[in-house]
């Protein structure tokens, strides 16, 4: 697989002590993928990028070839073979759950998915690759729900990660996700107005065959991660039959709106090295907004702008992977080495 790398793939395996028992059953040995850049061989130490993905993303997606279009780990591995910038070693982490996501936080509803990126994977990379053990060598790389993962991630570990890159991350909940819910709330009609019943006849099924699957799983799947009960639950955040908000657990949402979350983390923004924004100008959930949103809150606390890199382009939500690799080289650059 891959042949053509002038760097390495390596396809391992970690056994996640935090994601046994989770609550949805969802495996807690994982693929993760680790590319070792060329010259890896010779030694030395490098510093490192993780890559989550997108809603309904797995592991594996990175790998999927479109046509006329090379897959993301194949333009990464030309970033390093052109010498565009300095070798790196980009790590692919698997955050999939049976809803199709886990939104990267940890949750009673999908399972400890942010512990498990932060405590297992990146001492598990530093113990088995030779890479820069440090925040201002680490940084943190996705694309919408993957996006806003890597908004949130060096908030809430700046131990960890010193710089990031999110490309059209979840953001500016008011305009991402209100259109949706009155949309699933008309969808709903067909299930008594009972997401949960939705959810049995999807899996009784073959999976996105009916016109509002997508947007449902990604309710759901929003909905366990941001406003489950204790017992893992999801309850939506709105009424299911008029698309009323329920204040107490839109707020709970809110809590999660990476352009709420910046005053909150101020001081930790302001430590990193390097911030890539992009989104397209069509996106349909308008996360152009939410891009202008973050960009001026950053801007707001004091973050130097020399550190951050914003970009809006003609382009709707999907198709935007020819965006990843540049924003690869532009952190290369910057990771200290």
């Amino acid at each position: 697989m891959f042949s053509e790398l002038a760097g390495t793939l390596h396809q391992e395996t970690i056994d996640s002590v935090l994601l046994r028992d989770n609550p949805l059953g969802d495996p807690h040995v994982r693929p993760l993928w680790v590319y070792t850049p060329p010259g890896y061989d010779e030694g030395g130490n490098f510093p490192t990028i993780y890559v989550i993905q997108g809603y309904s993303g797995q592991v594996t997606m990175w790998g999927n070839r479109q046509a006329f279009r090379q897959p993301f780990i194949v333009t990464a591995d030309q970033v390093f073979a052109q010498g565009r910038a300095p070798g790196c070693v980009i790590v692919y982490v698997d955050a999939w759950t049976a809803y199709g996501g886990s939104q990267f936080v940890d949750s009673p509803g999908t399972g400890k998915y942010h512990s498990y990126l932060c405590d297992e994977v990146v001492p598990w990379v530093d113990a088995h690759f030779r890479t820069i053990p440090d925040r201002e060598s680490r940084a943190i790389s996705g694309k919408s729900s993957g996006g806003f993962g890597a908004m949130i991630t060096p908030m809430l570990r700046p131990d960890l990660f010193g710089a990031l890159a999110t490309h059209a991350g979840d953001a500016l909940y008011e305009y991402c996700y209100l259109n949706e819910f009155a949309k699933s709330a008309r969808a709903l009609r067909e299930y008594d107005n009972d997401i949960l019943k939705w959810w049995d006849d999807f899996r009784s099924r073959i999976a996105l065959t009916k016109e509002h699957d997508m947007s449902l799983t990604l309710l759901l799947g929003c909905t366990a991660a941001f406003s489950a009960d204790p017992d893992g639950t999801p309850r939506l955040p709105f009424d299911p039959r008029s698309g009323q908000l329920i204040p107490e657990l839109w707020d709970r949402w809110l809590a999660w709106d990476p352009i709420r979350m910046i005053d909150r983390y101020a001081d930790e923004l302001r430590s990193l090295r390097a911030v890539w924004i992009d989104a397209g100008t069509r996106d349909e959930w308008f996360l152009d907004l939410g891009a202008e949103a973050f960009k001026d809150g950053l801007n707001r606390i004091g973050l130097p702008a020399d550190r951050v890199n914003f970009e809006l382009f003609p382009a709707a939500h999907g198709g935007i992977d020819y965006r990843y690799p540049l924003a690869v080289e532009w952190l290369a650059h910057r990771l200290q080495r």
